[in-house]
């Protein structure tokens, strides 16, 4: 990216030395594994506890209500809903960080072992992490989940990438 001021882009920007080496200090460090890592990780928490705020709003707004809650006062009814959407949220959050970090991770070694960026990559750090969180289901689990995030890393890699 050939940012105006970018010292990898062309132009200066009347930037001195220092600063130019600060600057590519910095885009070395957040294109590092580790910082991409704790980058998707992090996302992937906050983004999981969105996600399971969200979905477990659901299970109270309906007819298949719990008959124990029926009976509860409604200051009761709220502190358990509000319980249960806080273990929820914190449980997606979780399993998304854990998500993302083994997916970004995984991309990132691969990446760097080929030092090629293209659908490979998305490819294999699909199957490596969908066959790693399916590992203690059994191997046909694993077969499985590698197959189906590796497609998904494919589709959502090529949909990323549409308009470049």
């Amino acid at each position: 990216m050939a940012f105006p001021g970018n010292p990898l882009g062309g132009a200066t920007g009347g930037m001195s030395e220092q600063e130019q080496q600060t600057i590519r200090m910095m885009q070395s460090v957040m294109e590092s594994c580790p910082a991409k890592v704790a980058m998707a990780g992090t996302a992937g928490f906050v983004m999981g506890g969105a996600f399971g705020l969200f979905m477990s709003s659901f299970e109270y707004a309906g007819p298949t209500m719990n008959e124990e809650m029926l009976k509860q006062s409604t200051k009761e009814q709220l502190r358990t809903a509000v319980k249960d959407m806080g273990t929820r949220s914190w449980s997606m959050a979780k399993n998304f960080a854990v998500v993302g970090a083994i997916y970004s991770g995984s991309e990132c070694a691969i990446e760097s072992y080929r030092a090629k960026n293209d659908l490979v990559n998305s490819a294999a750090a699909g199957c490596f992490t969908g066959g790693l969180l399916a590992v203690r289901a059994g191997p046909q689990a694993t077969a499985l989940g590698c197959i189906g995030f590796s497609a998904f890393s494919i589709v959502i890699d090529k949909v990323m990438h549409m308009n470049s």
